[in-house]
């Protein structure tokens, strides 16, 4: 079973940073015009996925990552919440293997 049905059942939870979620959403933008971007917003609403917002503690955590390792500032904030959560990075972005040593990531093509 898929990780989102996981999550409709309420097996798994999901969390996705803001500062991720602010990423995806320029890069619709950009690349697909805002109609797209906002059409985004309105399915990512409906998804069960917990958005991590954005405190000091947090922006301290993602900047201590991004000090350390190679990784971009929005990277380092799905890090950070991923760690403080004790959890799995999910994803396909192959900048995550550079972290691999000090955070569980979990690639999508073997979710």
């Amino acid at each position: 079973m898929d990780l989102m049905a996981r999550a409709d059942n309420r097996e798994v939870l999901l969390y996705l940073s803001l500062i991720n979620w602010g990423e995806m959403y320029y890069i619709l933008e950009r690349d697909h015009g805002e109609k797209v971007a906002k059409e985004f917003i309105a399915d990512m609403d409906s998804l069960p996925i917990i958005i991590g917002e954005v405190d000091r503690r947090r922006v301290l955590s993602a900047a201590h990552v991004k000090a350390r390792y190679p990784v971009s500032y929005a990277d380092a904030f799905a890090i950070a919440l991923a760690d403080e959560l004790e959890a799995p990075v999910v994803t396909g972005d192959p900048e995550f293997k550079k972290v691999e040593s000090v955070i569980t990531v979990l690639w999508l093509r073997e979710v």
